[in-house]
């Protein structure tokens, strides 16, 4: 919760970073937004965050779900902090990181 981390008010109350874990090594991270970080907009506000270090799954998913994407925000690639990592908004206006963790994904 943001309150955890020295929020106070009514943000407070909001979800910071939710997490779960598949038993398949997929970790789907979820959080709220405060206004004053995002503007929301009724429809689209809705963010997914997909991080594994199954390479060629992350990879395939990547693909998969971008397919028609209104647009590839980030091209699935090597980033400075070591990870491969692309975002995109799909065809249904949501956005969706995609990060495969360090040496797995080379």
């Amino acid at each position: 919760m943001l309150g955890d981390m020295g929020t106070e008010g009514p943000l407070a109350e909001q979800v910071m970073h939710g997490q779960l874990e598949t038993p398949d090594g997929l970790v789907l991270m979820g959080a709220d937004a405060p206004p004053e970080l995002v503007q929301v907009t009724y429809g689209d506000n809705v963010s997914v965050s997909i991080a594994g270090d199954d390479a060629e799954k992350m990879r395939r998913w990547f693909d998969a779900l971008s397919e028609d994407a209104q647009a590839v925000t980030t091209p699935l690639d090597r980033q400075p902090w070591g990870d491969v990592f692309g975002s995109f908004k799909d065809r249904y206006g949501i956005s969706w990181l995609v990060n495969i963790a360090g040496d797995a994904a080379s």
